[in-house]
């Protein structure tokens, strides 16, 4: 059975206090729209989420909040310290942490972090705007497995051309 890892970048933020410091800074009125609209994408996929990683930024917690309440999802959340301002490789190193008992792990976080690890384990180079969803198939049983162009882009999904 092969794993599969779905990236989300967070909903587009505010800019509206420039003393705010980036890791605080909220969701705007366009993420509270884009938000809820990748969370019916996942219902409507039916996408079979078990595990949740999210970087603990305000902005992606209030994205996951808005996508849960829609998707219904049920996967257990961890909130990692690592994936904010995270690099290819520290990111790997997150996923390839968890437990083989998850088969479909979604990873929430901001980008350039995003858009890399799609073209880490795809090779694929894709645009990754804000609230972005994309669906990697991994050529892989357990998660420590992750390593570069293991993975295929089944597919990614935009808010604007939804």
């Amino acid at each position: 059975m092969s794993k599969h890892l779905y990236l989300l970048r967070h909903a587009k933020s505010s800019w509206d206090d420039p003393h705010q410091k980036d890791f605080d800074r909220p969701i705007n009125a366009r993420g509270k729209k884009a938000a809820p609209l990748m969370g019916r994408v996942i219902k409507d996929r039916e996408l079979d989420i078990d595990r949740i990683i999210c970087s603990p930024s305000k902005r992606t917690r209030e994205t996951l909040d808005l996508l849960q309440k829609e998707a219904n999802l049920k996967a257990s959340v961890d909130f990692v310290d690592g994936i904010y301002e995270a690099s290819v490789g520290e990111l790997r190193k997150i996923v390839r942490s968890q437990k083989d008992k998850y088969e479909a792990i979604l990873l929430i976080g901001h980008n350039p972090g995003m858009e890399s690890l799609l073209a880490d384990l795809t090779g694929e180079f894709e645009r990754f705007p804000t609230a972005a969803l994309a669906s990697i198939k991994l050529n892989i049983t357990e998660w420590r497995d992750l390593d570069p162009d293991c993975g295929k882009m089944e597919w990614i999904l935009r808010p604007r051309s939804l």
